[in-house]
């Protein structure tokens, strides 16, 4: 089947033309779809269908459930918790809040799933925090938004649900999960060992030596929110309730820890949470149904089979591909969301995964990284913009603070491209 030119230019033409023009991406993709489809003389109605399709899913349940699980633990004093917690396991070394700010999000981001509300919740404690006893503000900033993309990788992360969408309903989300565990830990060991020469080298404060009763009392305080993360993976990878369920049981849990163990967030207080999650889900239903509805239309112009094959006649080689991919989804990541970029390009690029063998599973762990790092970079990174409101740093000047980041960063991407094993030992071991 031939390309049909005028529509394909007339699709993406229109989406970037009016992306330009600062209209809103779901908003963008929309009005793209239906200007292609009249083009064709397809039907409207299949816009319209694709958009009630593309949010009629039972998985997609979890994503809401997830997103207020993590507002709850935000609202309710987990962040504090984790904070003593971590500065008692690693707050003794040089350069001690700066590992304590990367463990912390590790563990924050085991309940939260999302690097905004990380940095949102840690950043707001721990920036003022690290500049108070003498570090650079730049670079507090810059670990506090670095280490906040493990939690996109460490379950559980409406993200993964949000791929595992996408490319079809074939990739198991309990995989997801657990193939994200190790990728989010070296994530945090190479930006500590980063962290660590550069408190030499600046010669930033060593913290209080290690107390082992400090640690088990602050640890048995931090439990109880770190057990939302137990109920979820185990729940998932067990096969005791499906992924929605679990994000269900989450939630719920994380209300009862907030309010009646916590005692930190009045119920009062709840309004305020679940309006904060109905913005947030708001926008994400859009897209999804927006991106649905294009996603279509670029099926049906035959774009991902086209674009496969363009890639295979250029190249067999699984590395040279992979890495091809991943500088694309670094340059989009620069100036797309991290959601639609994943409901648009996940189902074109997963099948060209699949024809050089990479396992779907791994490509989603490489995909949430990459497009993780997006959220740092400007000109749209929403998780930059949220540090530098913190720690009242400007955007451009954070951002050159950022530049060797982004080479650990791209760093560690790079191992869990070509070392599969990272992402998958522990799904294939426990599956």
């Amino acid at each position: 089947m031939s390309l049909n030119v005028g529509a394909i230019t007339i699709l993406f033409g229109l989406f970037f033309l009016l992306m330009v023009l600062r209209v809103s991406i779901a908003f963008s993709m929309g009005v793209a779809a239906l200007v292609t489809l009249m083009y064709l003389k397809v039907p409207l109605a299949v816009v319209f269908q694709g958009m009630i399709s593309g949010t009629n899913s039972f998985t997609f349940l979890a994503v809401p459930f997830f997103i207020i699980g993590g507002e709850l633990m935000t609202a309710g004093g987990i962040s504090r918790r984790l904070i003593d917690f971590s500065n008692s396991l690693v707050g003794w070394m040089r350069g001690g809040l700066a590992h304590v700010n990367i463990v912390a999000s590790m563990f924050f981001g085991g309940i939260s799933g999302s690097a905004a509300a990380d940095t949102a919740s840690l950043g707001s404690i721990l920036i003022p925090m690290m500049k108070e006893q003498g570090y650079d503000g730049e670079f507090s900033t810059c670990v506090t938004i670095s280490s906040s993309v493990q939690g996109m990788l460490i379950p559980p992360s409406h993200n993964m649900v949000m791929y595992a969408v996408a490319a079809g309903g074939g990739v198991s989300i309990s995989s997801l999960f657990l193939a994200g565990f190790a990728p989010g830990i070296i994530l945090g060991i190479a930006l500590m060992i980063y962290g660590y020469f550069t408190a030499i080298k600046k010669n930033y404060p060593v913290g209080d030596k290690f107390n082992l009763k400090k640690a088990i009392k602050s640890g048995a305080s931090a439990i109880v929110g770190l057990m939302t993360v137990v109920i979820v993976v185990l729940g998932v990878v067990g096969g005791i309730v499906t992924a929605t369920e679990s994000a269900a049981i989450a939630a719920v849990y994380a209300f009862i820890v907030a309010v009646f163990i916590y005692k930190e967030m009045p119920i009062r207080e709840y309004y305020k949470v679940v309006t904060r999650t109905a913005k947030t889900l708001s926008v994400i239903m859009i897209l999804i149904a927006t991106s649905y509805s294009f996603g279509w239309v670029v099926t049906y112009l035959g774009i991902p089979k086209a674009l496969t094959n363009a890639i295979l006649s250029l190249t067999t080689n699984k590395y040279l591909i992979l890495f091809i991919v991943n500088i694309l989804l670094v340059i989009l990541g620069m100036v797309m969301s991290m959601g639609s970029i994943l409901l648009i390009l996940t189902p074109i690029l997963v099948p060209i995964m699949t024809a050089i063998g990479v396992d779907p599973v791994h490509f989603g762990i490489i995909m949430i990284l990459n497009l993780g790092m997006g959220l740092l970079t400007p000109p749209v990174g929403a998780v930059l913009f949220i540090g530098s409101g913190i720690s009242g740093i400007k955007v451009d000047k954070l951002s050159k603070a950022m530049i060797p980041f982004y080479f650990v960063m791209f760093g560690v991407l790079l191992l869990i491209t070509y070392i599969p094993a990272l992402s998958m030992t522990i799904p294939n071991l426990l599956k």
